[in-house]
This record gives structure tokens, C-alpha cells and sequence, in this order.
């Protein structure tokens, strides 16, 4: 490897399997120094078995790499601050934060409760907050000491967040949640040395197992594009210093394939330069609809 993070502390929310366990052993094995969080909880977030965090933080350290395990609730304030706090801790600085927590609990929107809706943005957008919320304090006072980071924030957003998926309101709306943090965030922290970015990946894990069911088998040969270790070098690199002065962006990654995602902007427009009667607006709106670019398609639709 080519030792692209060496010196680094990185933290990596979620990671004790799929994405977050993927991008745990790419961080390390360009030379960083992990803390691997993970709740250890269901793929509909309920209490789980095992301890996933620390076999990965295992597995890195019998690679002859530095990893600890933290087991907390990082969608509390508590346990992120003490997710931040054990980097600190530990290795005495934060260079990197990935924030990849997550589960499902999908239904078609009439059979939604309120429970699964709160639950799935509370891991989601919330888990997203504090780990950002508390490391970026961490950075703002290095900034005031004078020694201002080179930090990287990357967030998980989805195609979900972009198009939106049937049967996944909660879900769409928590990643769609994340990438309007993710812009407030790199404007807002880009005077303490912080970029932060979103990626928006499609790979084989537990959470996408059911949605991908007919195109998610690994090949017996070849390229497996839809292998979480696809992704990781993105995340790598947007991790690392190397990645200095791209923030405030959106990467779709899939195999092999990386995508810089174009946000909302205005497309086709029209001023009367004065109020519109309803009478009115619909043949102007029509006119500029056949101006626009289709939008993409829903997931599932």
C-alpha cells in the first residue's frame, strides 16, 4: 500500500460490518490508526449478539496494524462525545471521521409507524449529527490553540437520499437529511481546517441484501462490483490529506465506477416581473417543465 494515511486517526461509525468494516481495513492498511464503533445491533436495530466492533479491531491488529473497539450509542450525545474522546485519548489527536451507522426498518409509507420512522432517522441523520457535532468542537478548539487540522469528515449518504425508494420513506428522507448537513457543515467548519464530503455507495451488505436480491451474488470469477471494498478507496482517499480542498461534495461509487453528484439548481426559469394570476401559471410551469431535465427515477417505481 501506499501509505496514504500514515499518522492518522480515524474513526469509522458502524464498522463491524459491510461498508464500515471495509473502509476500517482500507484506513488501516494505508497506515491509520482506527477506532471501529459499532452498536452491534440487528439490521432493524434491535440488540444483536457478539461483538462485531472488536473483532475488527482485531483483525487489524493481527494484520500488525492499531485499532480499539468502541461499543457506544454513537445517536446520543454521551456516546459520541466518548467516541471522539477515545481517539483522543487513545492516540492523542482526530484526523478523520466516517459516518456510516445505519439500519433498515422499511415499509410502504400507509404502514409506516411513527416508531420506525423515528428509530431510522435517529441512527441515520441524528448519528450522523453528534459524531460531526462533537468532532468538530474537538477541531475548532485545536483551531484556537493554533494548531489548526487537516480534518476530513465523510458522511454516508444513499441513491435512496438522491431519487428517493419505494418503501423507504424514513430511510430516503434520513439520506437526503445528510446530504443537506453535509453542505451546511463544510461551509460552516472550512475555517477550522475541516472538509466534509458525502458518498452515496451501492454494495453488497446486510442492509442492502433484500433490495439488490437478484444482482447481489459475488461471481465466481472476475470483478465483483458490488463488493463494500469498491468503495473504500474513494473514502480512503477523501479521508486522507491528499484530498485537500475538495468539500462540500457528493461521490456516488459503485464497482468501479466514481460519480461527482450535481445537487439542486435552477433549471428552466421565467420572471413576469410581476405577480402571477392562477390562471396563469400553469401554462408558464408546462412551458418550463418541457425545458427541464427529466428527473431520475424512484427506486423500486
Amino acid at each position: 500500500m501506499s501509505g496514504l494515511c500514515d499518522g492518522r486517526v480515524v474513526v469509522v461509525t458502524g464498522a463491524g460490518r459491510g461498508l464500515g468494516r471495509a473502509h476500517a481495513l482500507a484506513f488501516a492498511a494505508e497506515g491509520a490508526r482506527l477506532v471501529v464503533n459499532d452498536l452491534g445491533v440487528g439490521l432493524d436495530g434491535a440488540p444483536g449478539a457478539g461483538n462485531p466492533a472488536e473483532q475488527v479491531a482485531a483483525e487489524i491488529r493481527a494484520a500488525g496494524g492499531e485499532a480499539v473497539a468502541h461499543g457506544g450509542d454513537i445517536a446520543v450525545s454521551e456516546g459520541a462525545a466518548s467516541l471522539v474522546a477515545t481517539a483522543v485519548e487513545t492516540y492523542g489527536r482526530l484526523d478523520t471521521l466516517v459516518n456510516n451507522a445505519g439500519f433498515l426498518r422499511d415499509r410502504m409509507l400507509v404502514n409506516l409507524d411513527e416508531d420506525d420512522w423515528d428509530a431510522v432517522l435517529r441512527v441515520h441523520l441524528k448519528g450522523h449529527f453528534l459524531p460531526l457535532k462533537h468532532a468538530a468542537a474537538h477541531w475548532r478548539a485545536e483551531t484556537k490553540a493554533g494548531r489548526t487540522p487537516e480534518a476530513r469528515i465523510v458522511n454516508t449518504s444513499s441513491g435512496a437520499g438522491l431519487l428517493g425508494s419505494l418503501g423507504q420513506g424514513n430511510y430516503s428522507a434520513a439520506k437526503a437529511g445528510i446530504i443537506g448537513l453535509t453542505l451546511v457543515a463544510a461551509a460552516e467548519l472550512r475555517r477550522y481546517g475541516v472538509q466534509v464530503n458525502a458518498i452515496a455507495p451501492a454494495a453488497r451488505t446486510r442492509m442492502t441484501e433484500r433490495t439488490f436480491a437478484e444482482t447481489m451474488a459475488a461471481p465466481a470469477v472476475g470483478f465483483d462490483a458490488m463488493a463494500p471494498e469498491n468503495v473504500s478507496p474513494l473514502v480512503v482517499w477523501l479521508g486522507s490529506s491528499a484530498s485537500v480542498g475538495v468539500t462540500g461534495r457528493v461521490f456516488e461509487a459503485e464497482g468501479g465506477r466514481i460519480a461527482v453528484m450535481e445537487g439542486w439548481r435552477a433549471g428552466p426559469r421565467v420572471d413576469k416581473g410581476t405577480r402571477w394570476r392562477p390562471g396563469e401559471v400553469g401554462e408558464a410551469v408546462l412551458k418550463l417543465l418541457g425545458e427541464a431535465e427529466v428527473p431520475g427515477i424512484v427506486y423500486g417505481a
